[in-house]
């Protein structure tokens, strides 16, 4: 029996795969963030909440906490604070006021494109990172792992 205070000699965190997904995760992640945040001064839930508009159009609050993955709290902030500087519309359901349809206002949508843009770039960097094979390998694991609950 292991004595629950001296470290396991079998876990490594360095080699253990959330927590490295979760490293380049971040690192990336912040990497990236220089470029919304300079140019428009949103932060991560912001700019994940005009991403996703951008992607999908109109969509609820709700849907954008399903589909990026971020909590709901924090999204309700993101509206607001996208609101406020007029980058998004709300439009309460008639059927159902409790929720609201979201979208980009014509300022919402050129921001997306703008930094939409810089992402493709981004992105294209990291890809030449890793050479093509790699790359084209580590996005089809990525998807296979957020595909399934392990």
């Amino acid at each position: 029996m292991n004595d629950p205070t001296t470290p396991s000699a079998d876990f490594d965190l360095q080699t253990f795969l959330p927590y490295l997904l979760n490293q380049a995760a971040e690192a990336t992640s912040q990497s990236f963030q220089a470029t919304y945040r300079t140019a428009y001064g949103m932060n991560r839930t912001e700019w994940r909440v005009v991403a996703n508009l951008g992607k999908f159009g109109t969509l609820s609050a709700s849907d954008i906490c399903r589909i990026a993955h971020v909590e709901k709290t924090k999204v309700s902030r993101a509206v607001l604070a996208l609101e406020q500087r007029g980058w998004l519309r709300r439009e309460a359901l008639e059927n159902d006021r409790r929720r609201e349809n979201l979208t980009l206002s014509t300022a919402g949508q050129a921001i997306f494109a703008d930094v939409g843009q810089k992402a493709i770039a981004f992105d294209r960097r990291l890809r030449a990172r890793l050479g093509v094979a790699a790359a084209e390998e580590f996005t089809r694991a990525l998807r296979l792992l957020a595909a399934e609950d392990p």
